[in-house]
């Protein structure tokens, strides 16, 4: 799967899958879609102590540190629990070329940007007191035998429909679904018709929210 390093919009870069024509982050700005869709739309809604994310899928990893970012950036009144699936991790000298550490002014960021690529996976990695990072090397669908505590938040960010339609399909959603908390709240740059459908059907309120930059709407979805 060979993949290439563009630059989008806002400044930030995000990498392309030549025979997928599929970017990894939005190209009208790989960084401001991922404050907006994640924290804006994500994490800010979520008040409680203990915070579970779940992100589908972990890829550059400019998610979690756009998580880890705000966490840092804010009173720290929180303590959070990531756990980031993803089947096909980018490689080494990719995160490097990303270049995720010239987003931040953070320190501890900079340094970070390229240390999560290194972390192990399967097991928790402290990267601060109350903040752990769990990276799972497996298929979406195999979280569904995967123990996790119950879920507060996901980060739906799978490759659009386009070309993996079946991620966007009940089958998938069911098993999130069976992994959050009542309460829970999923968050996707999607705003397709069937994936709405798909989330009432499961019992999820579901919110129409304004879009990222080039995209008019985004969802949110509220687990009842």
């Amino acid at each position: 799967m060979k993949r290439e390093l563009i630059s989008t919009k806002d400044g930030s870069k995000t990498l392309l899958i030549n025979d997928l024509e599929e970017t990894y982050h939005s190209k009208h700005g790989a960084l401001q879609e991922a404050i907006h869709v994640f924290i804006n739309n994500g994490l800010n809604l979520i008040n409680n102590y203990e915070i579970n994310i779940l992100e589908l899928g972990f890829g550059t990893g400019l998610n979690v540190l756009v998580t880890i970012d705000e966490y840092l950036r804010n009173d720290k009144n929180h303590k959070i629990n990531y756990f980031g699936v993803e089947k096909y991790p980018i490689f080494l000298h990719e995160a490097s070329e990303l270049a995720y550490s010239e987003l931040f002014l953070n320190e501890f960021l900079k340094d970070l940007a390229l240390k999560i690529h290194e972390l192990e996976w399967e097991t928790p990695n402290k990267l601060t007191t109350d903040f752990s990072l769990t990276k799972l090397k497996k298929d979406f669908f195999e979280i569904k035998n995967t123990d996790l505590p119950p879920i507060d938040l996901v980060y739906f960010d799978c490759f659009g429909a386009r070309v993996q339609p079946d991620l966007w399909e009940m089958e998938l959603f069911e098993i999130v679904a069976s992994k959050m908390k009542t309460g829970g709240l999923l968050t996707t740059y999607s705003s397709k018709g069937s994936v709405r459908r798909n989330l009432i059907e499961l019992g999820f309120e579901v919110e129409k929210k304004q879009g990222p930059p080039g995209k008019r709407e985004m969802i949110n979805a509220w687990k009842k």
